[in-house]
């Protein structure tokens, strides 16, 4: 397990080999690169986006991704996984994070991935403002999508995540 909040970007391919290397258990390994976007689906969607600024609070933030990943371990048979979140000023087709899960079966490893985003999405305490090519700067809010599918995994041996 590593979690790591960074500024720079980072390598996908170095990341991807580095969590699985020497560990002949693994059967897959599952990946998600997020990326900023040049438009936004929500509020002010007409306006485009020409920067992204994520801010967040050092230690809290690792803290809490922290048991998110836990919590992925606790359900699912992983060998290994990584979460790599960025914050400062990301500009469209910047990488924002690179979540990987590494399992003996495939299916573990894609639904261990599955539930980090989302729970990610909607539980790591990161603040985003989206600056528009005008200059205006807004920020984002949670989206109701965003909320449900993390809600898909909140019920899980009759306990709430």
């Amino acid at each position: 397990m590593a979690i790591r909040v960074q500024r720079e970007d980072f390598d996908v391919g170095a990341e991807l080999a580095a969590l699985g290397a020497g560990n002949h258990r693994i059967g897959g390994i599952c990946s998600f690169v997020g990326l900023v976007r040049d438009m936004n689906e929500g509020a002010g969607a007409s306006e485009g986006v020409s920067a992204m600024t994520l801010e967040h609070y050092p230690g809290m933030t690792e803290k809490q991704l922290a048991a998110i990943d836990a919590e992925a371990h606790r359900r699912w048979p992983l060998e290994a996984s990584l979460v790599v979140h960025r914050h400062g000023r990301l500009e469209p087709g910047d990488r924002i994070v690179l979540v990987a899960t590494a399992s003996p079966h495939r299916e573990a490893a894609f639904e261990a991935c599955h539930f980090l985003i989302d729970w990610l999405k909607t539980k790591a305490p990161f603040w985003k403002v989206e600056e528009s090519a005008e200059g205006a700067a807004r920020w984002v809010e949670a989206r109701e999508s965003d909320d449900a599918a993390a809600a898909r995994w909140a019920a899980v041996d009759g306990k709430e995540g």
